[in-house]
């Protein structure tokens, strides 16, 4: 039969039977394309200021397809703001810098996933740096506060050999040190020579080692601290013979020595603090992006994580001392960790000053 003998009904019906079995495939072809979105999960995104931050994010992306790990790589300080002023609607999957003060502060703010330490045998140093509530992770472990020093312009014998010897006149002008708002390891400087100041004085609160720190920077200076943004211009200021010396992350003084400043050395004061690099999860993600962060949280600690670790910043943030047991530091630059004269301040004592610290350096050290 031609279509010039079927009925008007039959006709409409066999419209009808066309256009319901497209719509039955194209349906079918949305649930396909659902389906495959579903399944190449959600995309991390990794809020990190280490050097091997990308070297890290590649090789996890090579090796675990079933999402996309992106990465927002820039200094702690802004880093830490535009968290803050994501707040309730975050971007970050992954908060990944150094220094736990900035993560116990995340903590007491509820923004951090609770027991993300992953099952792997943690040394001494690394024990010491975990949360009771496993909220953050060390991953290594620099000191900040290191004293480096050019060797062409003072010797080792002329350094200064404890914190109050930093503020002798002899030394007037010859000091710099990084800004605490844009240098994520000067916080935690000030806050261990606060806790030192004021344990060593016998003051015995932390209000009134605040005010021990406060008089000690102040008086640091008065005999002519020069004050830049982070460890490059810092260095930098070094090299150009502005200062001699600086108290900055022991890593940054190291890679400079390795590669292009052949006569930086690093000394140490008594004390210097722990510096951990510090991973955490947001939690204010949905529980499948929680899961994912997760994932890339357990592959930092593996084998393979601390692997790019050591070795995708090797003259920068790699020299670092490992919290896993029976791991050792990738450069024999680095001396033992049993000869630095580091102590481990409490991040839930220190954190919540931050910012009224960082205020006050603002207004009364970095100002010119």
């Amino acid at each position: 039969m031609n279509s010039a003998t079927k009925t008007p009904g039959a006709l409409r019906s066999r419209i009808t039977s066309v256009a319901l079995a497209a719509a039955v495939a194209s349906l079918s072809m949305f649930a396909v394309s659902a389906n495959a979105a579903a399944n190449k999960g959600p995309t991390l995104v990794v809020y990190s200021a280490q050097g091997y931050d990308s070297a890290a994010v590649k090789a996890f992306n090579a090796t675990n397809p079933g999402f996309t790990v992106t990465l927002n790589d820039n200094s702690t300080g802004p880093l830490l703001q535009q968290i803050q002023a994501e707040g309730n609607n975050p971007k970050w999957g992954v908060l990944w810098v150094d220094g736990a003060t900035a993560f116990a502060q995340l903590d007491l703010q509820h923004m951090l996933a609770k027991h993300i330490v992953p099952k792997v045998s943690f040394n001494a140093v690394g024990r010491a740096n975990i949360p009771t509530d496993g909220s953050f992770v060390p991953t290594g472990l620099t000191a900040t506060g290191a004293l480096v020093y050019d060797s062409s312009q003072i010797s080792a014998a002329q350094l200064p050999t404890t914190w109050a010897q930093l503020a002798d006149p002899q030394y007037r002008g010859e000091l710099g040190m990084n800004d605490p708002t844009q240098s994520g390891p000067t916080y935690p400087l000030i806050a261990g020579l606060m806790n030192y100041l004021g344990a060593y004085k016998g003051t015995g609160s932390t209000a009134n080692a605040v005010k021990q720190g406060e008089a000690f920077l102040t008086t640091l200076k008065d005999n002519g601290l020069v004050v830049n943004a982070t460890n490059g211009p810092t260095i930098g200021a070094i090299q150009a013979h502005t200062i001699k010396m600086a108290i900055i992350q022991s890593s940054a003084g190291y890679g400079q020595m390795l590669t292009t400043y052949p006569s930086l050395r690093v000394a140490y004061l008594n004390p210097v603090t722990a510096l951990p690099g510090v991973i955490g999860i947001d939690a204010k993600k949905p529980k499948r992006v929680r899961a994912e962060a997760q994932k890339f949280v357990d592959w930092v600690m593996s084998k393979a994580g601390q692997h790019i670790m050591q070795t995708g910043d090797p003259q920068g943030d790699s020299l670092f001392w490992p919290v896993l047991a029976g791991e050792a530091a990738a450069n024999s630059a680095l001396p033992p960790l049993s000869a630095v004269p580091m102590r481990t301040i409490n991040p839930y004592v220190w954190g919540p000053l931050e910012t009224q610290v960082n205020t006050w350096f603002t207004s009364n050290i970095n100002n010119g």
